[in-house]
């Protein structure tokens, strides 16, 4: 008797749970219903609770708010602004001065360098990696030395051809070889 009824039970339920072959209107429907329904996708959940944290609180803040972390973020982890591209009319009105320079062809003195470390003295590596970890203040001594053993490497860009020429004359006088570009 309880056998009769476990079958009457999962016959039931196959029933509601799979669609019927012989009947079309049931997947016409049913996709019909899929399709008007636009409900969101369902959210993302980060593997992470860390993240996901991080990911609700951001969400939480004002623009200013916004604005202000971004500010911080690029402050801390040493993010430098990128200069965008200037639109077309802005190219266009440069292009006639850009003739009247070519004109003249007077070649300028480079005044922004960018110091290269090409070498050092074998004897001098740990002095080459005090002074590079000295000069970029973001650089542990095992980040240093991993710079060192990785050369020809820039060590600054867009310095200066004052400041360019005390790194070069440091470097020098520990044995290092220095490239100005």
């Amino acid at each position: 008797m309880a056998s009769r009824g476990t079958l009457a039970l999962r016959a039931v339920s196959r029933s509601r749970l799979a669609p019927r072959p012989h009947s079309l209107r049931w997947l016409a429907t049913a996709a019909a219903e899929t399709s008007s329904a636009s409900a969101p996708p369902p959210p993302v959940v980060p593997s992470d609770p860390k993240l996901g944290k991080l990911v609700d609180d951001i969400s939480g803040l004002t623009l200013l708010q916004a604005a202000d972390l971004v500010t911080l973020l690029k402050t801390r982890l040493n993010i430098q602004e990128i200069a965008m591209p200037s639109a077309a009319p802005a190219a266009v009105a440069a292009a006639p001065a850009a003739d009247a320079e070519a004109v003249e062809e007077k070649p300028k003195e480079k005044t922004i360098f960018n110091v290269r470390l090409e070498s050092f003295d074998a004897a001098s590596k740990p002095k080459i990696i005090k002074e590079v970890k000295a000069l970029v203040p973001n650089l542990t001594l095992i980040e240093a030395k991993k710079f060192v053993e990785s050369l020809p490497k820039v060590l600054k860009e867009s310095l200066p051809k004052e400041d360019a020429e005390k790194i070069k004359a440091a470097f020098e006088a520990h044995g290092g070889v220095v490239i100005l570009d």
